[in-house]
């Protein structure tokens, strides 16, 4: 389903004349468009926000939680310099099937681990293992009554500084509207109102795609 906050002819045109596609990314992206599910996937320009501000954090160890079939993880690994590093988890071998094709193809499917487990118990073994404070970046666009969960182990994994987006968080408008209330729809709401008084963090919630929150960790 179609999410975007944008009338389809001014999406066009920022995706056209505002971000910078590879024709790899273009190709991943319109197969993935005809797949039953394709609605499910980021935007063009909201690609180009994740490398965007990969690069100017200097980012080298990145999370990503949720991965479909790898145009974010796409986005974010060019970005990361060779020897850097994105773990991704998601648990569909079908999606992340054609994930890997594409990577391969980039020449930068090194640079990629991905973790076919539930996130949170792959989020959990990171700070077991990798400990507080080893990540630079993180991108969240997983199932959205977790989000909270995510939010916060992605926060202790962050390093001061370090960056945490989250994907779908005006939900088509939904969260907008106080008589919309679903179990996805209240977790985003309540995520939204957690994220701008978190004083652990510095945010802003952008109206990219369908609604991107930044926020960066506090020192």
């Amino acid at each position: 389903m179609r999410r975007s906050l944008l009338p389809e002819a001014v999406e066009r045109y920022v995706t056209s004349q505002v971000t910078v596609e590879t024709p790899l990314q273009k190709r991943l992206r319109e197969e993935t468009s005809r797949l039953k599910q394709g609605g499910m996937q980021i935007s063009a320009d909201q690609g180009a926000l994740l490398a965007l501000i990969v690069r100017m954090i200097g980012a080298r160890r990145a999370l990503e939680i949720g991965t479909f079939t790898g145009y974010s993880a796409l986005s974010v690994a060019s970005a990361l310099p060779d020897d850097g590093k994105l773990i991704c988890c998601d648990v569909s071998e079908e999606w992340t099937g054609i994930a890997r094709r594409y990577w391969q193809e980039a020449r930068i499917a090194h640079r990629i681990d991905l973790r076919l487990a539930p996130a949170i118990e792959t989020l959990g073994e990171l700070l077991r293992t990798a400990g507080a404070g080893s990540f630079d970046f993180a991108f969240i666009d997983a199932d959205k009554s977790n989000y909270d969960a995510y939010y916060e182990t992605c926060l202790k994994l962050m390093r001061a500084g370090g960056v945490i987006t989250l994907d779908n968080m005006l939900w088509g408008g939904e969260v907008a509207d106080p008589n919309v209330h679903d179990e996805d729809t209240d977790a985003l709401r309540a995520l939204n109102a957690k994220i701008r008084d978190d004083r652990r963090v510095d945010a802003c919630l952008l109206t990219v795609g369908d609604g991107v929150m930044v926020a960066r960790k506090r020192a």
